[in-house]
């Protein structure tokens, strides 16, 4: 694949193509809508031609030719290995330990990347009820490694979360070891500004890269929390010409997420 370097980018196909990059050729990845199902798409369509993706609906292998709208979409099933049951694809697949990545948002992501997708302000009367959690508490406990892709903004990153619906690296006192979760959890939190990764033994959330244009004091007023950042921090590779036209024309052609 060509290695020239965009000139021309939007924030959203540098989330895409940086969340494409974490996908390894052969992996199994559980999946929703929106930018990291385009993040597989392009992956497929590039370094990571034998990854097999998994949609909560039961599609397995899935091969959509366009940008499906929802989990249900027919364009899942048009050329999917199999078409299993929910239970099938939660038990036999991700409890089983199947399941290699997970993409993950949510409503609010803490320091330790606890997520909630419940409730905003107090259980017995909260401001906001959320949808729940679907599949994400399961995947966040079983699948090996998480990534997370999500805006960054105050009121989405608190220094603590409401509720926690997914479980991060470090919660009520305990490590995920400790509270006897299977999967590694998070290791990477692509966000609009930069890229945050768990460090140190409880996992919290530190800024490694940066985005060109971007300041350290912009990343950390859009957190709860007071942000560190690694030293040296790093950048991250710009998307080159050929991802962009593959996003562009192939993959989301009528611009649904990567406007």
């Amino acid at each position: 694949m060509a290695t020239e370097a965009a000139t021309d980018y939007t924030l959203n196909e540098l989330m895409t193509v940086l969340a494409a990059r974490e996908i390894k050729d052969g992996d199994v990845v559980f999946v929703g809508i929106g930018l990291p199902n385009l993040a597989c798409n392009l992956a497929r369509n590039t370094h990571a031609p034998n990854m097999c993706l998994i949609y909560e609906s039961g599609a397995v292998g899935a091969v959509p030719d366009r940008v499906p709208p929802s989990i249900g979409d027919p364009a899942l099933v048009t050329g999917s290995l199999m078409v299993a049951s929910m239970q099938d694809v939660f038990q036999a697949m991700l409890q089983n330990g199947k399941i290699q990545v997970g993409f993950l948002g949510g409503a609010q992501i803490d320091r330790y990347a606890n997520i909630n997708t419940t409730v905003v302000g107090p259980y017995g009367s909260p401001k906001v009820r959320l949808p729940g959690s679907g599949g994400a508490c399961e995947i966040a406990i079983h699948a090996q490694r998480v990534l997370l892709v999500c805006k960054l903004d105050r009121r989405t990153f608190p220094d603590k979360v409401d509720f926690i619906t997914s479980p991060g690296s470090y919660a009520r006192g305990k490590s995920r070891a400790q509270w006897g979760l299977p999967g590694r959890g998070p290791v990477k939190c692509i966000t609009n500004m930069g890229v945050l990764e768990p460090e140190g033994e409880n996992g919290e959330l530190v800024l490694t890269a940066i985005y060109p244009g971007v300041k350290i004091d912009q990343v950390k007023a859009a957190v709860g929390w007071p942000l560190q950042a690694k030293e040296p921090l790093g950048s991250v590779d710009l998307p080159t010409a050929a991802e962009i036209r593959l996003l562009r024309e192939k993959l989301d052609p009528k611009r649904l997420h990567i406007k």
